[in-house]
């Protein structure tokens, strides 16, 4: 009687939890998110030659883009809670393939701050890091480490599988086919989201992944999701924990895709490199990343996590400080040096984030780390068009270089500042 009652558990428990399936497909529709924000950096160069415009104007773009995927992140967080992950996933990605599509058009700089700044930024902030805290955090309770750095390595992803494709178009048919083929990959993802993403583990007849027998399903939120919003961002602004969180962030940004992440590919041209090869160093730091992070999930686990932002962001900044140096018109092997080293650092920061804003905020986290995460989006915003114009100015990027490495010092330490919550009030 014994063995009967078992046997249908044990295949019960050999399946693989539906969790890992929503996590893949999170992981898929990101990579497509992803896609169409690593080209802007492809793009810079090709735009300045058909049309005249500089480099602050198209910089301008891409940090209302950056701008928006900050500030819209918290409110689709809320969305999410209110009106289910998969309709405003394939919301989003629809936005991402409008606003990538319609590019081919413009012929003017306010077309272009139209599309890539505000369509893109809202379809992309929609699809932001607090879908992967959103995700996490309801479908998962044991590994959420993990899945955060498998999930967060989906951005990088991106950049790995696009970049060097988006650059070898832009060198070949134009910047216009390369803006069709990040369209139709980002529509491509909204039907694999309809089909296996559920809003809860409870909509599947589940438990989250790891769940014990303790385990009680959460209230779903009544309020309304902007004031929900607005109301946790009030609670979370009188902890010290929130603005430690929050100023990092805002570094890590700037460091990462406002600097990096938008003038790698011109400041490398700017010293004869091929807009190829300097496309696909930034791929290959995608690809680094993705050990890189998932490497982090899973430290953020087993380590104290703040012990771990002070360690990736003291070496991001002697990474930077060093860069300025290593630009040729070639690939030299201290700048595969660099991308080896920067890439296992570009995004490592987001697991133990996401695990302190857990922490200190409950439930509420994911929220509270969408608006970290705008944070983040702000200093990449303003970093990006500095960095633009400090390039107009005074003809190359050496200066946005050391202001972010002496930044990423001053991350370090604010890191070490955030205290940690007691376990059995965590």
């Amino acid at each position: 009687m014994s063995t009967a009652v078992q046997a249908p558990e044990q295949r019960r428990t050999s399946r693989i939890h539906r969790a890992w399936w929503v996590a893949a497909v999170s992981f898929v529709a990101l990579i497509g998110a992803a896609a169409f924000r690593a080209t802007p950096s492809v793009f810079i160069e090709p735009l300045n030659r058909e049309f005249g415009w500089s480099h602050g104007t198209i910089s301008l773009a891409i940090s209302i883009n950056i701008l928006l995927y900050g500030l819209f992140s918290p409110f689709a967080s809320a969305l999410q809670e209110r009106y289910g992950i998969r309709r405003v996933v394939a919301v989003a990605l629809a936005l991402i393939s409008l606003g990538s599509g319609v590019t081919i058009f413009m012929t003017s700089p306010w077309q272009l701050i139209l599309c890539w700044g505000f369509i893109v930024g809202i379809g992309t902030g929609s699809m932001a890091m607090a879908f992967v805290a959103t995700i996490t955090n309801r479908w998962f309770i044991a590994r959420r480490g993990l899945v955060s750095g498998i999930l967060t390595a989906g951005a990088a992803a991106g950049q790995l599988i696009f970049l060097p494709l988006v650059g070898h178009l832009v060198e070949g048919p134009g910047w216009r086919s390369a803006s069709i083929v990040v369209s139709l990959a980002a529509l491509a993802m909204v039907p694999l989201v309809l089909l296996v993403i559920r809003d809860r583990p409870e909509d599947a007849g589940l438990r989250p992944f790891g769940a014990g027998p303790e385990y009680t399903t959460p209230p779903r939120p009544e309020s309304g999701a902007a004031r929900r919003t607005l109301r946790i961002l009030w609670e979370a602004s009188g902890s010290r924990a929130f603005w430690l969180l929050a100023a990092t962030f805002a570094i890590c940004g700037a460091s990462t895709n406002g600097l990096v992440g938008a003038h790698f590919v011109p400041a490398a041209h700017d010293h004869g490199m091929p807009l190829t090869a300097a496309a696909s160093l930034l791929a290959v730091i995608g690809f680094v990343d993705l050990v890189g992070t998932i490497f982090s999930g899973w430290l953020t686990d087993r380590y104290d996590p703040r012990v771990l932002l002070a360690f990736y962001y003291a070496l991001r900044g002697l990474s930077l400080l060093a860069l300025p140096t290593l630009f040729a018109g070639d690939v030299q092997p201290p700048m595969l040096f660099f991308i080896v080293f920067y890439g296992l650092d570009w995004v490592a920061t987001v697991p133990p984030t996401i695990a302190l804003c857990r922490e200190h905020f409950g439930d509420d986290g994911a929220v509270v780390f969408g608006w970290v995460l705008a944070s983040h989006q702000i200093g990449a915003a303003l970093i990006a068009w500095a960095a633009g114009f400090v390039r107009d100015v005074t003809g190359d990027y050496d200066p946005a270089w050391y202001t972010a490495g002496a930044l990423c010092a001053i991350a370090a330490v604010m890191a070490l500042a955030v205290k940690r919550v007691p376990e059995r009030l965590a």
